[in-house]
């Protein structure tokens, strides 16, 4: 007869290729078997943010739209008309290798930049914490189906043994009439 695995066994035969230290994996185990282990990642990021990690994310999601990218290219179009064609003499504010619109887009470029890395460090470290919580939540799947699994092997194995001792009763009754 085959011998069966615990949970403890089967998890730490998964685990076997990964390089976790042992006070790691023994969490893993505990989590794995004895707690439910799916969290909302979502959320529990939501409760640490802070207003400046909000804000980054505002400024990201509005800086990779395309109304902020239709409307900045509307607003250059306009600078560079106003400057080159609208206005003469001693009213222009920026003449033609237009110096203040390129300061401007030097120092919108240097604030914005950091700002989108900040909220790409976050939303990576959110990833990484949905794609630890998916391996969790698959490996406990798969202890959870092979104890169903070995349930139902003794289910059917259970039925077999009745329904030899139901034949060999039915054979014993048959004699009795014969």
């Amino acid at each position: 007869m085959e011998k069966r695995l615990t949970k403890k066994e089967i998890v730490k035969m998964l685990l076997k290729n990964n390089e976790l230290e042992a006070q790691d994996e023994e969490e893993l185990l505990d989590l794995l078997v004895d707690q439910p282990i799916s969290i909302d990642v979502d959320k529990q990021e939501e409760a640490k943010m802070t207003k400046g990690d909000r804000l980054a994310d505002k400024l990201s999601e509005v800086a990779g739209s395309w109304g902020f990218i239709l409307g900045f290219s509307a607003f250059l179009i306009f600078w560079i008309v106003l400057n080159a064609f609208v206005l003469r003499g001693d009213y222009k504010i920026d003449e033609y290798p237009f110096i203040l619109l390129n300061l401007l887009l030097s120092c919108l470029a240097a604030l914005q930049a950091p700002v989108i890395m900040m909220s790409q460090n976050r939303q990576a470290k959110k990833d990484s914490l949905r794609n630890q919580n998916d391996y969790r939540t698959d490996l406990k799947s798969e202890l959870i189906l092979e104890e169903l699994h070995h349930k139902t092997d003794e289910i059917l194995k259970n039925q077999r043994k009745i329904l030899k001792a139901l034949e060999g009763e039915e054979e014993s009754e048959q004699s009795k009439k014969d």
